[in-house]
């Protein structure tokens, strides 16, 4: 099972010191033999060195990618898939930092995509998936959210707002990236609809999402509403592209 796919997972980091080790070296560990690219925003605790460290120890397998500051979530997901594209990548997995996407799905993941899925997406929503240790406010935001893009965009997708995906490198060179106008976690709203636009097969694997033990949470309430301002401008634009 994907063995013969050269896989890169890319980890978005800022002040994860605390998790960035274990999560890497789970990642090495799966039966999937992937290289891992962490994308680190210059993070204050040393993240990007710990990052470093790590690169060292595992010379090919692993990347960093370091950046100036915040730049937003989107930005750093397209500085990695660029780079996992340069570097011949057949599928590419994205995922956050805090263990909230565990490294266990990912095998599954990647068993969805070679049944003929071009993206698939760890899954909150179907059956099976779920979330725990999650305030009731953020679990009724998320629903909120999503329930807001399909109705809108006619998104097919149950989980609109996951960033835990697995894409062919194919469909990720069908979308101009340079083009994409998010930044933020509205990134991943805009990436689903474009993906389904250009008519790609999309399918979920069932998640149990569990909110972060270490560190703090990025998302905050300008996130939230950048990303009802994506999906209304993609509503405004939708049939006109």
């Amino acid at each position: 099972m994907g063995q013969n796919l050269k896989t890169s997972v890319i980890v978005p980091t800022y002040n994860e010191k605390e998790n960035i080790r274990a999560l890497v070296t789970m990642l090495l560990e799966l039966p999937i033999a992937a290289s891992v690219i962490v994308v680190d925003d210059n993070s204050p605790d040393g993240t990007g060195e710990i990052a470093d460290r790590l690169a060292a120890e595992n010379t090919g397998r692993v990347h960093v990618i370091h950046r100036p500051g915040k730049l937003g979530l989107g930005t750093a997901y397209i500085a990695g898939f660029k780079h996992a594209l340069h570097n011949g990548q057949d599928l590419i997995v994205t995922m956050d930092a805090d263990f909230s996407h565990h490294p266990r799905y990912i095998p599954g993941m990647i068993e969805k995509i070679e049944t003929g899925y071009d993206l698939v997406i760890g899954s909150r929503y179907v059956t099976g998936g779920g979330t725990i240790e999650c305030a009731a406010l953020r679990k009724f935001l998320s629903w909120g959210a999503n329930a807001f893009a399909r109705t809108l965009l006619g998104l097919r997708a149950h989980d609109t707002t996951a960033g835990f995906r697995c894409y062919r490198r194919e469909v990720l060179e069908s979308i101009a990236l340079d083009r994409i106008f998010s930044s933020g976690y509205s990134f991943l709203i805009e990436m689903l609809y474009k993906v389904q636009h250009q008519g790609w097969k999309v399918g979920e694997v069932p998640i149990i999402f569990q909110n972060r033990q270490q560190g703090s949470s990025k998302i905050s309430k300008n996130e939230i509403l950048k990303a009802l301002q994506t999906v209304l401008k993609l509503f405004w634009t939708r049939g006109k592209d």
